[in-house]
């Protein structure tokens, strides 16, 4: 099973959205229809160019806009130090051996405890 990529699903809603079949979509791009078919199916990434002329032939524009960050970084700042003060609120205890559970050997064996 493939991984659909951001390029992929792009190709994929200008096919869908245009109405085009696969080959009159590469065919007004340009493109051999077996490249449509490898971008939409994500086997291969387009570039901005082949993006751009794919848009073109489905009757759709391609822009750049500033992006909004996802987390307000005011805020998310604030969280972080909130959470840091109360981490070192936090008793602790420092303790003279590590504890782990005791893996298994590799062997099947058991291992002995020092």
């Amino acid at each position: 099973m493939v991984h659909m990529s951001s390029t992929s699903s792009v190709v994929r809603e200008i096919h869908e959205r245009s109405g085009l079949s696969q080959a009159e979509l590469a065919r007004r791009a340009g493109l051999p229809r077996s490249v449509i078919n490898t971008y939409l199916r994500g086997h291969r990434e387009a570039g901005a160019d082949a993006l751009s002329r794919i848009a073109a032939a489905g009757g759709f524009e391609l822009k750049v806009a500033r992006r909004t960050p996802p987390v307000d970084p005011e805020r998310a700042g604030r969280r972080l130090s909130q959470v840091l003060d109360l981490a070192e609120a936090l008793p602790f205890r420092r303790t003279r051996e590590l504890r782990y559970p005791k893996l298994p050997a590799v062997d099947g064996t058991r291992r002995r405890s020092p």
